[in-house]
């Protein structure tokens, strides 16, 4: 029974993210470490596209299996197969067929694998035309998300942009870079061929991953970093000695891109999170990328900071949110967040914020950012801490023009920008 290494770490991957509601940003390091550079490619790139179609895979899998119920570990192998053979034109019909059958038997499925193979051959064979209820289901199956968020997003944008949101999610986004330290000649070859943001200072991109980039992210020679999170560091501006707290900082990418761009100027550097692993996590990101000028603390935001009132010129919040604007990135989220999510986060989002307002001085500036788009999440919270907190005048964020809305606030969009959705605000103490 041969199986090529990428196609059982993808199965592996896919399996888990179902049943242990991992992710595959997390999972996707671990499995393609041990992998040669084109298992590594095959992987990354059937894991992705399976996830960013699955509910259209499987729409296709019932059609073709008559509405026979399928264990968990059929169905992914068949979305594996089948997602080879519609979108991935390089890879031999026979070879995406028999490997999903070995997958088939590897998983100790053996009685199945007749049925998988018969399965394959019938898409192969027999055009499938699919039904959909209305125009909304066929929105949600073409672009594999769920119904519910493709309504909410028709009833706060309209469906044309829900529509054109829902399908750039699924359209393989470029990667974005920064340089950390000295630019080694390695790291000069690759911003040859890189593009250089016409929005963000000191941000490339390139169209893919590939084994040169990776090994430079490795080495710590480059950071890989979306042009929109970028963005938000760059907006928040540390005055000359001024104090800067990053208050929901982990992984800590925002915090240490501040750190660079204050250069000596900056008086104080502090990043923090909540859990211990993400904390300790944070404070080595730190110590690689920034060396020893970030201090990093370890706290409850939603209860108290542990910092005196108004001792900071420059804030950011960067909130724990639903992720929706990085779906692209983080093709299963849409699988695994829940419309309780969504309604749960604001309390948090308005108390953290609250809590942070606390530490900014007089005529400093707290910023308060998500990558998320969701109003709830962004417009309204900013609406009610406005209400809760007098003493904050809202200013327009310092990003280009082109991303201000009509309330003043910063938003990008995968489709428009194509860069992950984020949403920035951007408030001064009075």
């Amino acid at each position: 029974m041969k199986i090529s290494p990428a196609r059982t770490a993808a199965f592996d991957i896919l399996f888990r993210i179902e049943t242990e509601r991992a992710y595959s940003s997390v999972l996707l390091p671990i499995y393609e470490e041990s992998l040669s550079p084109s298992d590594r490619g095959l992987c990354h790139e059937i894991t992705l596209g399976t996830l960013r179609h699955q509910l259209f895979l499987d729409k296709l899998i019932d059609k073709l299996a008559l509405g026979k119920k399928l264990d968990l570990q059929i169905r992914i192998a068949l979305r594996i197969a089948i997602y080879q053979l519609k979108y991935l034109n390089k890879i031999p019909d026979y070879s995406a067929i028999n490997e999903s059958v070995n997958l088939v038997q590897r998983a100790r499925k053996t009685s199945a694998k007749g049925f998988v193979n018969a399965v394959l051959r019938r898409y192969l064979r027999e055009p499938v035309e699919l039904c959909f209820e209305d125009h909304i289901e066929e929105i949600s199956l073409e672009t594999s998300h769920p119904r519910w968020l493709i309504e909410r997003w028709i009833k706060e944008f309209g469906i044309e942009q829900a529509s054109e949101f829902a399908d750039s999610n699924n359209r393989m986004p470029a990667v974005a870079f920064r340089i950390i330290g000295e630019a080694t000649e390695n790291v000069n070859e690759l911003v040859s061929r890189a593009r250089v943001s016409d929005f963000v200072d000191g941000c490339y991109l390139v169209d893919r991953y590939d084994p040169d980039l990776l090994e430079l992210a490795e080495k710590k020679n480059i950071y890989l970093q979306d042009e929109a999170s970028q963005m938000t560091a760059q907006a928040q501006k540390i005055p000359e000695g001024g104090r800067f707290l990053d208050v929901c900082a982990a992984p800590g990418g925002k915090a240490t891109l501040a750190a660079k761009r204050s250069g000596a100027k900056a008086g104080l550097i502090v990043a923090g999170d909540l859990h211990g692993p993400r904390v300790e996590y944070l404070r080595d990101n730190c110590r690689r990328l920034a060396g020893d000028v970030i201090n990093v603390v370890q706290y409850n935001a939603e209860e108290t900071l542990p910092f005196a009132e108004q001792s900071f010129d420059a804030v950011l919040v960067d909130a724990p949110c639903s992720g929706t604007g990085t779906i692209r990135h983080n093709p299963e989220l849409r699988y695994l967040l829940t419309e309780k999510d969504i309604a749960e986060l604001p309390l948090k989002q308005l108390s953290i914020l609250k809590n942070a307002s606390k530490c900014v001085r007089s005529g400093g500036v707290l910023i308060y950012s998500t990558c998320s788009v969701e109003i709830e999440e962004d417009e309204n919270v900013c609406a009610e801490f406005s209400l809760q907190a007098p003493g904050f005048e809202c200013i327009k964020p310092d990003v280009n023009t082109r991303f201000i809305t009509e309330k003043g606030f910063a938003r990008t969009w995968p489709q428009r920008d194509n860069m992950d959705g984020f949403f920035i605000a951007a408030f001064r103490r009075l």
